[in-house]
């Protein structure tokens, strides 16, 4: 199984790390990180990458959870929608994903976290992604950092764990084994596929990659990364 905060139109390796787990639990009741990837990420334009944030209201924000954090105002919808139709039109596979975002920003959005959710949802279907989900808000974890995957872990029967590579930086492996628990760091090799624009640019949201390669876009995610029944092994 794998966690991991409710990211804003997440980037590759996010898909990567949900598909080699059987389960995967948002972190929506943890504090809230200003300047993170809950509420803004990177497309691409002809002059480069640039970011698409989501404004939320940040007051007393390090006493919030994500599931609490309400968005600002309804200003930005228009723009993140004028930007991915003006800088995605001209992808092979536009008129297929186009639709999703016009509904999804003509709607007004309350918490940051239900934008995302709605959004993971939809890109779970676009991309077959079969792994259960769940809300960390709807259980009654206490614990912080590594205990707290821990306490995950033991929630829903988990033999193995799934961290991203920044987990080496607070993971208490030892106390993972005593409970019976396998740990995998990932490692994942960005890869290469059909960009506009030129140079191409890594570490981007993963709608670049949908509207470049459609239906490829799994097969280009796990290439050169290691699959589901490799980690098994």
């Amino acid at each position: 199984m794998t966690a991991h905060q409710p990211a804003y139109l997440p980037w590759l390796g996010f898909f990567h790390k949900i598909v080699l787990s059987d389960t995967f639990v948002l972190l929506d009741d943890v504090q809230f990180e200003k300047n993170s990837f809950i509420n803004r990420n990177r497309i691409k334009g002809s002059n480069g990458a640039f970011w698409l944030t989501v404004p939320v209201k940040l007051k007393n924000h390090l006493q919030k959870k994500i599931k609490d954090i309400r968005i600002s105002n309804d200003s930005w919808r228009e723009k993140h929608l004028q930007s991915i139709e003006q800088n995605y039109k001209k992808a092979l596979y536009y008129k297929d994903y186009i639709p999703f975002f016009r509904d999804c920003y003509s709607r007004s959005w309350d918490r940051i976290a239900q934008l995302n959710e709605y959004i993971l949802l939809w890109l779970f279907d676009q991309l077959k992604i079969k792994t259960r989900i769940f809300r960390m808000s709807e259980y009654d974890f206490t614990s912080k950092k590594s205990d707290l995957v821990i306490e995950i872990c033991r929630q829903f029967d988990a033999n193995t764990y799934v961290f991203g590579s920044l987990g080496k930086q607070y993971a208490q492996v030892d106390e993972f084994h005593k409970q019976g628990v396998k740990v995998i760091f990932q490692e994942y090799q960005y890869p290469f596929y059909t960009q506009l624009y030129n140079t191409f640019i890594p570490n981007l949201s993963v709608i670049d990659l949908l509207f470049n390669e459609g239906p490829n876009s799994m097969e280009i995610i796990f290439s050169g990364n290691i699959k589901k029944d490799e980690l098994e092994k």
